[in-house]
């Protein structure tokens, strides 16, 4: 029987084909979460693999990621945690099943982009990261955290204050921004937790119509849901459930003056015990 835990804490601040989009608080959001993982979680140091900036491109994120599915399908693993702090885009949905609809990604350090679009080879899709996860067992627990947003429509005056910027980069061109411009969001839950997913936990710095804020908190930079959870988290000691930690986390954001309502997606029964 499987017992065994494993991680992988993604940050990215730095964009090697898009210096301007730099970002702060990712890194820090993955150093927050590992050391979380470790301190509550009952993680090892061995059990969690960090990738930050030039380490974090899409072939190593997925390289490490299908390790661990492949691990977990082998009976290693019992719990497995994703968290990622970038950028999130839009791309056209590529699978054409939905054609009213646009896909949400994310983006690795060596997002790129092929003539107007980005550039498959270079983006990470939540199609992508669902075909993967969908062949987890069923008694195998995989949590997700997303600290990124994958709308502009939602920007605020208060998104963009000189100690918050939004985790949101547009598509490369004038023509894709249209293409996906006058699509609707599918949501990360669409994309990543349909059928054949339920036994999943999705967390979510915001809602499909909203940012999420890169912001300087108490001195130092840091992903506004990654701070106030793992804040939350240290103070409860992981002794409340996800849904009273949802709540917590989302009082502490409205009260910073953040837009961004952070989104729980799982079993009712998931939301009523503690993490791990």
């Amino acid at each position: 029987m499987a017992t065994s835990k494993k991680a992988l804490c993604v940050g990215i601040n730095n964009f090697k084909n898009y210096p301007s989009a730099a970002l702060q608080g990712c890194v820090n959001d993955a150093h927050d979460m590992s050391a979380l993982l470790q301190k509550l979680l009952g993680f090892q140091g061995s059990d969690i693999t960090v990738l930050t900036d030039a380490q974090a491109t899409k072939a190593t994120i997925i390289s490490n990621l299908k390790a661990m599915v492949d691990g977990a399908k082998a009976g290693k693993y019992s719990y497995l945690v994703f968290s990622l702090s970038s950028h999130g885009t839009q791309v056209p949905d590529l699978s054409g099943d939905e054609p009213d609809r646009a896909d949400e990604a994310f983006c690795p350090h060596d997002l790129a982009q092929a003539g107007g679009q980005w550039d498959a080879n270079h983006v990470i899709l939540d199609d992508e990261l669902r075909d993967l996860f969908i062949q987890l067992p069923a008694n195998v627990l995989l949590e997700v955290y997303l600290d990124t947003c994958h709308s502009g429509t939602g920007l605020k005056a208060i998104d963009m204050l000189l100690d918050r910027t939004p985790r949101y980069l547009p598509p490369p061109s004038l023509e894709a921004f249209e293409e996906v411009e006058s699509k609707r969001s599918r949501g990360l839950r669409h994309g990543m937790l349909e059928k054949g997913m339920v036994h999943n936990i999705l967390w979510a710095g915001c809602r499909a119509d909203q940012t999420s804020a890169d912001a300087k908190i108490g001195g130092s930079w840091h992903g506004a849901f990654t701070y106030y959870f793992c804040k939350e988290m240290n103070a409860c000691k992981n002794s409340l459930s996800r849904a009273d930690l949802l709540t917590k986390v989302r009082a502490d954001l409205k009260k910073g003056k953040y837009s961004q309502i952070p989104q729980l997606e799982c079993e009712a029964t998931k939301r009523k015990v503690q993490i791990g």
